[in-house]
């Protein structure tokens, strides 16, 4: 026997990429139905080779729902999310909503699947943002090793990150710098974002962070250890799909690098790709489409007693997002609800 899923937000990139991963994971489904907007309502996606047609959000009834994979943005999480989970269908909610609602379990599956089991408080479990979900399953075994005392964490995401309209923002942008009487000025952004980089994901906060800054700093508190100090500056970047971070780390205790790097190469979800020679690392092409997150570039940090650097790729669509919540519905099933 498997599980009856909801994936809310079908039409989007995140929801699209859930069905995608819920098949090709071979999750237990029963029975799976695709909801979305009302504008968007009829269109037609794929799980496998079965063709899904959108139902209405609006109207559905979760009663008798296992699990709700949500992605859609806060706002419409705010209405419908507390409806699934009255209804005793358990929510893996996507936005950033509940992440920081201390009776909601922050989970990334590889770090603190344990914590679970706190999803009966309210029926939720919230995904974490992209750039953190990549970067605490690179600091975790790390961690338990040597503890962490501080991160500096700079980030390059990629436009998808931003939605569809940041993917045909960029497309758009880019073929039109080679049309002197086609001008598209920023929408999705803030400035031009094709051939260039941008030191600005979300809105400003009265610190001089943007959200997405902060949003790392809590999430990571959140889900490694609290006592952690986390320092953050996010950059969008002209690349289709990828986050990368160059983290610098500082530790309590020595950790050498090769031991780091051995570390690293038996960690849950990491692969390192870490040779000291032209292309002997993994940039953010190569990554799409793949479930892990890519570490290379490891080195020590000269400038302090105990620190590392290094380099760390994801897919964001994937683990950021996408995979991370199949993954949270496969521990959640394995753990808690215990069918197929």
């Amino acid at each position: 026997m498997g599980y009856k899923i909801v994936v809310v937000g079908a039409t989007g990139n995140v929801g699209r990429e859930m069905l995608n991963i819920l098949h090709e994971r071979a999750f237990p489904v029963d029975e799976i139905t695709a909801l979305a907007s009302r504008k968007s309502l009829g269109t037609e996606v794929s799980f496998g080779d079965t063709t899904l047609t959108t139902k209405d959000l609006d109207t559905f009834d979760f009663e008798g729902w296992d699990i709700a994979l949500f992605a859609v943005g806060s706002d419409a999480t705010k209405i419908y999310a507390p409806k699934a989970a009255a209804a005793g269908c358990v929510v893996i909610d996507n936005s950033s909503l509940y992440r920081y609602d201390p009776d909601v379990p922050l989970i990334v599956p590889e770090v603190n699947a344990d914590a679970i089991h706190g999803y009966t408080k309210k029926n939720i479990i919230a995904n974490p943002n992209c750039s953190t979900a990549q970067m605490v399953v690179a600091l975790k075994p790390l961690h338990d090793r040597a503890r962490i005392k501080r991160v500096v964490v700079s980030t390059y995401q990629s436009v998808s990150g931003a939605g569809k309209g940041g993917i045909d923002e960029l497309w758009d942008q880019t073929k039109s710098m080679y049309n002197p009487t086609d001008d598209k000025p920023p929408k999705q952004f803030t400035k031009q974002i094709a051939f260039n980089v941008i030191p600005h994901i979300d809105k400003f906060m009265d610190s001089g962070e943007t959200k997405e800054e902060w949003k790392m700093v809590a999430e990571t508190k959140k889900i490694v250890d609290p006592a952690i100090k986390v320092t953050a500056t996010c950059v969008r970047v002209p690349v289709f799909v990828g986050h990368s971070e160059a983290v610098n780390i500082e530790f309590e205790d020595f950790l050498d690098e090769d031991e780091a790097r051995d570390i690293l190469r038996e960690a849950p979800g990491v692969m390192v790709i870490d040779k000291r020679e032209d292309g002997g690392y993994v940039t953010p092409v190569e990554c799409v489409g793949d479930f892990a997150t890519f570490i290379s570039r490891i080195r020590q940090d000269s400038t302090i007693d105990n620190g590392l650097n290094l380099w760390c790729v994801s897919d964001n669509l994937r683990k950021g997002a996408a995979l991370n919540a199949v993954q949270i519905a496969e521990t959640l099933g394995r753990e808690c609800l215990k069918k197929g």
